[in-house]
């Protein structure tokens, strides 16, 4: 007799095998970037990426991209210390958040809400 997994956990099993592959890549040594020149060293004229997502962080201020199929724009300024931004990505609008950034050789991560939110991982290409 084979015993069929409930759907229930089949979807639970499947979810979790997908967001550990949004998670994005592993950051061993995090160093905090805490000046606009700085970032700028490692974005500007860089592609930042993840799955489902392509962002281009530049000078004058401006972001542009895709995400899931959508044009992304969006403002930036570096402030106290923050890397403060608002989006839009197709209908979707996303307010002001400051957020702290760190790097790890090729990878960069953005911790929203000052440090205190969620955390997205990019690769720099």
């Amino acid at each position: 007799m084979i015993l069929k997994t409930p759907m229930s956990l089949r979807t639970l099993i499947a979810a979790t095998a997908a967001t550990l592959c949004l998670v994005g890549p592993a950051l061993a040594e995090l160093t905090r970037i805490t000046d606009r020149d700085t970032f700028l060293a490692y974005v500007q004229g860089r592609e930042l990426s993840r799955i489902g997502v392509s962002l281009l962080v530049n000078p004058d201020g401006s972001i542009a991209g895709r995400a899931l199929g959508r044009d992304v724009t969006g403002t930036w300024v570096w402030e106290g210390g923050l890397f403060c931004r608002t989006l839009d990505a197709g209908d979707r609008q996303f307010g002001r958040n400051c957020q702290v950034v760190s790097v790890d050789g090729n990878s960069i991560r953005f911790h929203a809400d000052q440090g205190t939110g969620d955390i997205a991982d990019f690769r720099i290409r």
